[in-house]
C-alpha cells in the first residue's frame, strides 16, 4: 500500500468485529491496534499515561476520555509510517473528536446486525471457567451438553452473556455510538455495512475496501 491508510471499526459486542477485524489485516496488510491492548500495554510499561490510567481501573472507574484519547495518540504517534485498523476506540463523540484533532481517519466501518440476532448468538455461550474454553450450543457444542470437553467440569453461563445482560450492552452501545456515527457521518468516512452473519457480511467488505483501497493508491 503506497498511500498510509487509518481506519476505525465499530460494531456492537457479538456484531463479529473481531472477526471481520482480523480479516481485514490478513487480506489487505494493515497493523490491528485494539484499545484494550495498547491500554495493557501503557500499564505494564508504566508509562505516565499507564499509570494514569491505571490508578481509575485499580478503583474500578472508567478511564477519563482525556486520558484515553492521549494513551491511544502517543501509541499511533509511533506507528506514523504504518497503515492501521484500530477497535474498541473511539467509543463516544467526545473520544472521536478529540482523536480527529490528532489523527484524521480516512475511513470508518460499521458492523449493523440486530439486536435479536446478537442475543440469540450470544446466549448459547457456555464456559470452563478455569481454563477459558469458550464453547457455543449451536456453533462449538461440546461433546457432552453442560461440560468441558478436557477435564468433564461443568460449564457455565457467565453473567455478560445471559438474555437481560446483552440487551442492557446492546442498549448502551446504541446510546453511545449514535452521536459516533453521526459525527463521521458529517465528516464523510462512515461505511456501514448490515446483515446476520460474519461469512454473509464479510465479502462485501472486502469488496468495498479492495476498491477503496486502489483508488487511493493504486492496484491492491
Amino acid at each position: 500500500m503506497s498511500k498510509l491508510f487509518r481506519m476505525v471499526m465499530l460494531g456492537a459486542p457479538g456484531s463479529g468485529k473481531g472477526t471481520i477485524s482480523s480479516r481485514i489485516v490478513r487480506d489487505f496488510g494493515l497493523k490491528h491496534l485494539s484499545s484494550g491492548d495498547l491500554l495493557r500495554s501503557q500499564v505494564l510499561l508504566k508509562t505516565e499515561l499507564g499509570l494514569a490510567a491505571e490508578t481509575y481501573m485499580k478503583a474500578g472507574k472508567l478511564v477519563p476520555d482525556d486520558v484515553m484519547v492521549n494513551l491511544i495518540a502517543s501509541e499511533l504517534a509511533r506507528m506514523k509510517t504504518t497503515s492501521w485498523l484500530l477497535d474498541g476506540f473511539p467509543r463516544s463523540r467526545p473520544q472521536a473528536e478529540a482523536l480527529h484533532q490528532q489523527e484524521k481517519l480516512d475511513l470508518v466501518l460499521s458492523l449493523e446486525v440486530p439486536d435479536e440476532v446478537i442475543i440469540d448468538r450470544i446466549k448459547g455461550r457456555w464456559t470452563h471457567l478455569p481454563s477459558g474454553r469458550i464453547y457455543h450450543t449451536e456453533f462449538n457444542p461440546p461433546k457432552v451438553l453442560g461440560v468441558d470437553d478436557v477435564t468433564g467440569e461443568p460449564l457455565v453461563q457467565r453473567e455478560d452473556d445471559k438474555p437481560e445482560s446483552v440487551k442492557q450492552r446492546l442498549d448502551q452501545y446504541a446510546k453511545t455510538t449514535g452521536p459516533l456515527k453521526e459525527f463521521y457521518e458529517d465528516l464523510g468516512i462512515l461505511q456501514s455495512f448490515h446483515g446476520t452473519e460474519s461469512n454473509e457480511i464479510w465479502p462485501r467488505v472486502h469488496k468495498y475496501l479492495q476498491n477503496y483501497l486502489t483508488a487511493l493508491s493504486g492496484p491492491f
